[in-house]
């Protein structure tokens, strides 16, 4: 398993209840893995259903794996008008 550390910012941080939390995913997983990880963990994220995930300060696709040492954000939808 390797350990990922997630940051949060806005909404995100509002829902983990902190900046950044950790989980753990097998070699191999990628940001979609992520994702359902994510949704498992804090349900309330499905009400973000338009979250996105950013890898190395750029967003990243659902199909990309992840190593170990990648920074990771969750990226809020954003609102405004």
């Amino acid at each position: 398993m390797i350990n990922h550390t997630i940051l949060t910012f806005a909404a995100a941080r509002e829902i983990v209840g902190a900046a950044s939390f950790k989980t753990d995913l097998a070699p191999g997983a990628t940001v979609s893995d992520l994702r359902a990880r994510i949704l498992e963990a804090y349900p309330a994220f499905g009400e973000l259903s338009d979250f996105a995930i950013a890898r190395n300060e750029a967003y990243a696709l659902p199909e990309e794996v992840l190593v170990e040492g990648d920074e990771l954000v969750i990226i809020p939808p954003v609102s405004g008008g």
